[in-house]
């Protein structure tokens, strides 16, 4: 069987979102703790349009590093759909948080959702 151009690369973008969607990362989110450390100045992420395009929605969860000046020092993704992940990591490396005494740990939450 010898596909066109055009036809392998719809089964090649269609194979790619499979595999990455097979391969999510979604954890069951319900409520998070936070030390009370309060943002100064949030970013959104933005809406991957890939992700869009695909209609992949849900919860990413990050837990990040805040050092005692209020810079997001280091972020790690718990879980979430990595076509998504990727946004809300690089949102929230640009978040800024009030100073405190020490390093704080603290977990973050994006919902994407459709037409957001």
């Amino acid at each position: 069987m010898r596909l066109r151009p055009n036809s392998r690369f719809r089964l090649g973008c269609i194979l790619a979102v499979a595999l990455i969607v097979s391969v999510s990362l979604f954890a069951p989110v319900r409520g998070f703790a936070e030390d009370g450390r309060k943002v100064k100045s949030r970013v959104s992420p933005s809406y991957p349009e890939i992700a869009r395009q695909a209609n992949i929605t849900g919860i990413v969860k990050i837990e990040a590093v805040v050092s005692p000046t209020g810079d997001v020092r280091s972020t790690r993704v718990i879980g979430g759909h990595p076509m998504l992940a990727a946004a809300a990591q690089e949102a929230l490396k640009k978040w800024k948080y009030e100073p405190a005494s020490d390093s704080s740990t603290l977990v973050v939450q994006f919902d994407f959702k459709s037409g957001s």
